[in-house]
């Protein structure tokens, strides 16, 4: 079933999804030791991989 998903999804964007789930924890763990700021700056990085990822698939 996992390997089903990961066929249809490509191998590409299912380690750019970890990627991005990995750059929210780090985010996230960042806010919660108190440096707000660099949090916020990191916490950006997930949504601009997105855009790019979904660009990227739509301009083929």
């Amino acid at each position: 079933m996992f390997k089903n998903f990961l066929n249809r999804l490509g191998w590409m964007n299912a380690l750019m999804l970890v990627v991005v789930f990995s750059i929210i924890v780090v985010a996230e763990t960042r806010y919660l030791q108190g440096h707000v700021q660099e949090a916020i700056f990191i916490g950006l990085w997930a949504p601009t991989l997105l855009g790019l990822m979904n660009y990227f698939k739509f301009k083929q």
